[in-house]
């Protein structure tokens, strides 16, 4: 799988978005083992680069970091163009795409996902599927906390350095970053 460009903006770049993920990964893994939680098992995360604003980026092109859990090609389903629909649709509207779907279905355009499972946090989208919707949301919800928290964590030591964000070296993708981010 091809990993979207670093922000060369920000403090948010695809290694802050896979350590989110590893943080959160244990309770996703503890929770996708329980019983009505998700069929399969599986899950796939897509996570928006938050400085990709719509209408100025395509969506591939905001992609800042895919992660599955299970095996693709044994999925009962495309989970990943599902993710990839909530994260596309939350992106587009700037809301939790369970709020489009229960409160502002007014806001879908032809073509959106009728699907929930993608959030909105503070500026951060982070979709999931593979499990029940709710769930989907908050394997979503816990992946976005930890990103705030390491957006938190770079901003502290880059004040630690100067009172502006400078560039921070390009870090290429290793093959390492693909196996992590392609967990199956």
């Amino acid at each position: 799988m091809a990993m979207a460009e670093m922000t060369k903006q920000g403090l948010l770049d695809s290694s802050a978005a896979r350590e989110a993920v590893e943080m959160a990964l244990p309770s996703i893994e503890k929770a996708l083992q329980r019983p009505g939680v998700s069929g399969e098992q599986c899950l796939h995360l897509v996570i928006v680069d938050p400085l990709a604003k719509y209408g100025a980026t395509s969506f591939p092109a905001a992609i800042l970091y895919e992660f599955s859990i299970g095996d693709p090609k044994q999925w009962g389903a495309d989970y990943r163009s599902f993710a990839r629909g909530k994260a596309e649709l939350a992106w587009k509207s700037n809301c939790d795409t369970h709020m489009i779907q229960e409160v502002h279905p007014h806001m879908l355009r032809i073509g959106d996902t009728l699907l929930w499972g993608g959030v909105c946090r503070d500026g951060l989208i982070v979709a999931a599927s593979g499990a029940h919707p709710w769930f989907d949301e908050a394997f979503a919800n816990m992946v976005a906390g930890f990103l705030l928290a390491v957006a938190q964590e770079r901003a502290r030591a880059a004040r630690e350095k100067g009172a502006f964000l400078e560039e921070q070296p390009k870090q290429p993708i290793t093959r390492k970053d693909r196996e992590v981010g392609e967990r199956y």
